[in-house]
């Protein structure tokens, strides 16, 4: 297997290419994820408030760093600050109890997770709270401004509490604004993307700017399927599309291996997950083949502009997103 590369971020450090994402994984099971995701080489984990398992995570890492199968130094730590957190004051208390969670001194990459305040609900109230703030029905909108928790994130770089800090889900006006106040530019942006929701404008404006893009959801309505979501289980799932089945017989790969492919010969990280040791295996092992031109361009053609991970698609009466 080729080692995974690096992509140098604009603050000068290095994120692994592919990493994996934690969103979804078990409690349960997820402590053993983590660490047998390292025992295969995976050297990113990209976690967060919201996901509920960070304490689990961070006894997957645990247990690699005390077995001597990495060091810290070694592994690319990513969480995100929940949306009832936006609040200035809130920020490095939250960061501090994500740290804890984890086990871990500093993260490599901090998001902002979603570019929406909510009121904030005290971690000893409900943890993680979720979008609703009576953690059943009732959604309470925040007064924090987007430039008032960024400035809090650059405070936690400025401290070492995380090494880059970095936003996700925001549109291209939401990143033109925040580089006219930022002090410090967010190194990544993470979006979903996948064949079915392209946003190369969203791209090329991010690396105008010398940000990284990170793409979830890269196998897109299979991510989402799960979650009962409608029109995810109406969509074609990409797997089965014969543009994608085409390129993948082609150069003997597996679907998801190309759809991986796909982003990452194009500039992109990305951060699959599996349960499967095979394909944890063959998510990793993307950087080795190239697509042609015609293929690239032939998946990016099946864009329908088609976003899942938005709270309406989930049931939630949050409209600021779509």
């Amino acid at each position: 297997m080729a080692p995974t590369p690096y992509l140098t971020l604009n603050d000068g450090n290095k994120i692994p290419q592919v990493g994996f994402g934690l969103w979804k994984v078990d409690n349960a099971t997820c402590a053993d994820q983590v660490y047998n995701a390292i025992k295969t080489g995976y050297r990113l984990f990209d976690g967060a408030c919201d996901y509920g398992n960070e304490v689990e995570s961070g006894q997957g890492v645990a247990r690699a760093i005390k077995e001597g199968l990495v060091k810290r130094e070694d592994l690319t730590i990513v969480s995100k600050l929940w949306n009832s957190f936006h609040d200035a004051e809130q920020v490095e208390p939250i960061v501090k109890k994500q740290l804890a969670d984890w086990g871990v001194d500093y993260f490599d990459i901090y998001y902002i997770h979603f570019p929406c305040s909510l009121e904030y609900v005290a971690p000893e109230t409900r943890y993680p709270p979720g979008w609703f703030y009576d953690g059943d029905k009732e959604v309470r909108m925040g007064k924090a401004s987007l430039e008032s928790t960024w400035k809090a994130f650059e405070q936690l770089k400025k401290k070492g509490l995380a090494k880059s800090i970095a936003v996700s889900n925001y549109s291209g006006a939401l990143l033109l604004d925040l580089l006219t106040y930022a002090e410090i530019p967010p190194a990544v942006l993470q979006v979903e993307h996948h064949p079915y929701y392209v946003t190369p404008n969203l791209i090329k404006l991010a690396q105008q700017h010398n940000i990284v893009v990170t793409a979830y959801s890269s196998f897109g309505p299979l991510s989402f399927i799960e979650c009962d979501m409608k029109i995810a289980q109406d969509m074609q799932p990409l797997f089965e599309h014969p543009v994608i089945k085409q390129a993948a017989s082609a150069h003997g790969k597996s679907a998801a291996q190309v759809l991986l492919r796909w982003a990452t010969q194009r500039g992109l990280a990305v951060i699959p997950k599996s349960n499967s040791q095979k394909r944890l295996e063959e998510n990793l092992n993307v950087t080795d083949f190239d697509l042609t031109d015609a293929e690239i361009q032939s998946i990016s053609d099946l864009d329908m502009n088609l976003k899942f991970n938005v709270p309406t698609n989930y049931g939630i009466p949050i409209y600021c997103l779509a």
